[in-house]
């Protein structure tokens, strides 16, 4: 038994009568006629009356008229989900996002185009650190990430930076170099205690800080490492030492706070970055990488790196 069979079916018991049925089809009267008797055959009880201008339903016929009905619904059913989930359309994507990343003005956009080109998918957010972030897209528990520089560079893993900002320097409010506003040299930290987020987390920004100091004549005096951009700004409202972060942290306004520009021999500059499986072909992560491609004006496809 086919599909076509249940219209077939549906039709004549519709019209009542073979000739306007088959019309209604845009088929011959014999083959439908022979069609249904197929039917009846396979299911081995009389779907119709022949009367003398027409058909009716017999009882068999009446109940298999409505199953044959909720077939056909289900099957339209179900192959228009298919071309909305081929589309990207329905299901759901599982997003990692880093707590600086969410700060950046670019992601609230996104997700925001995200939302309303692609309603009806659930979108789930897993937040962590760089390096986490970056194993769990490795082991797929995550479709993509949202982070900063690049902490690791695992096989298989594609990322695209998609914008940048500068670094600040977060103070204590009390803090001499809080007050004013022009940049601050880097060689006037020489003295400072150093909050950071801890190299394995975010080596990227580090390593680059301290290459800055280094060029700049000294070596930072680290007094705290932390997992997370958020609690090295609760470190710093406590007056335990100062700290760099990209420019969208002071979106935070965490009393006791205060940040300034910095120059150094080489700008201090925090990325923004997508990071997918080179593997991954789900339709909703290719419809997220054309919203981020449309944002950052780069192309949505990048190379491993």
């Amino acid at each position: 038994m086919e599909l076509r069979h249940l219209r077939y079916f549906i039709a004549v018991a519709e019209e009542g009568h073979i000739t306007r049925a088959a019309a209604l089809l845009g088929i011959q009267q014999p083959p439908l006629s022979q069609q249904i008797r197929a039917l009846e055959a396979e299911l081995g009880v009389s779907l119709f009356d022949r009367l003398p201008r027409g058909v009716s339903l017999t009882e068999a016929g009446t109940v298999f008229l409505e199953e044959a009905r909720a077939v056909l619904a289900g099957a339209e059913r179900a192959a228009s989900r298919a071309v909305l989930a081929a589309a990207g359309q329905t299901g759901e994507i599982i997003l990692g996002l880093t707590t600086s990343a969410i700060l950046h003005p670019l992601i609230p956009q996104i997700l925001s185009a995200y939302v309303q080109n692609y309603p009806a998918v659930s979108i789930k957010i897993q937040e962590g650190n760089a390096a986490d972030l970056t194993d769990m897209l490795s082991a797929s528990s995550v479709q993509a990430v949202f982070l900063r520089a690049v902490v690791a560079r695992p096989l298989g893993i594609a990322f695209t930076e998609i914008a940048e900002e500068p670094m600040l320097i977060a103070l204590p409010q009390n803090h001499a170099l809080a007050r004013g506003t022009k940049p601050v040299p880097i060689a006037a930290l020489a003295q400072e205690r150093f909050i950071l987020v801890r190299r394995h987390a975010a080596p990227g920004m580090y390593g680059d800080l301290l290459e800055a100091c280094r060029e700049a004549g000294f070596e930072p005096q680290v007094v705290a490492e932390v997992g997370r951009m958020l609690t090295n700004i609760n470190l710093v409202a406590a007056g335990v030492g100062i700290s760099l972060v990209p420019a969208s942290m002071r979106e935070i306004r965490l009393g006791g706070v205060r940040y300034r520009p910095v120059v150094s021999p080489t700008p201090l500059r925090a990325p923004l970055t997508l990071a997918v499986r080179t593997d991954e072909n789900r339709p909703t992560v290719a419809n997220l990488q054309r919203i981020v491609a449309r944002f950052s004006g780069q192309s949505s496809s990048s190379s491993p790196i």
